[in-house]
């Protein structure tokens, strides 16, 4: 089932989005396989330090796509502030000439883009929600042990 793995005591559910940032002054630093590379490995790191889900990654020469899934307690704010602040610290630990380029020391931009994803459509959520009382009627029928047939 694939709520097992994203369940707390109150709570049941994930989020998955697809975020998307840009390099400060959209200068094109990942166009080199190497600091492609090193983006990679820095966002995943991150990602996996603060239990964010990576579900698929790229990264282009002046901004990287993400689609995360990330637990209930943390907002989405925080999960894109967290993989960028953090994986923003590991390039420059990695990479320390790129201080030269961004001497202020930021290295995406403060604009993102955040847009949910689902696992079912909207129309499967809308039905869902439209057809509740008929669903609970069936519940409690068979708890009362009545056939719905």
């Amino acid at each position: 089932m694939i709520y097992e793995d994203n369940t707390t005591a109150h709570s049941v559910g994930w989020f998955l989005f697809h975020f998307q940032w840009c390099t400060k002054y959209r200068y094109r630093i990942f166009s080199k396989e190497k600091l492609k590379n090193i983006c990679l490995i820095a966002i995943s790191e991150v990602a996996k330090r603060h239990n964010i889900g990576i579900e698929e990654i790229d990264v282009e020469p002046d901004h990287v796509h993400l689609i995360v899934k990330f637990p209930m307690r943390m907002s989405i704010s925080q999960a894109m502030n967290l993989l960028k602040g953090g994986s923003s610290k590991l390039i420059f630990e990695l990479c320390p000439k790129l201080r030269l380029r961004y001497p202020q020391g930021h290295l995406w931009s403060k604009g993102k883009f955040a847009g949910s994803v689902g696992h079912i459509t909207l129309e499967v959520a809308k039905a869902y929600a439209k057809n509740q009382e008929a669903h609970h009627a069936k519940i409690f029928l068979s708890i009362k042990g009545i056939s719905t047939l």
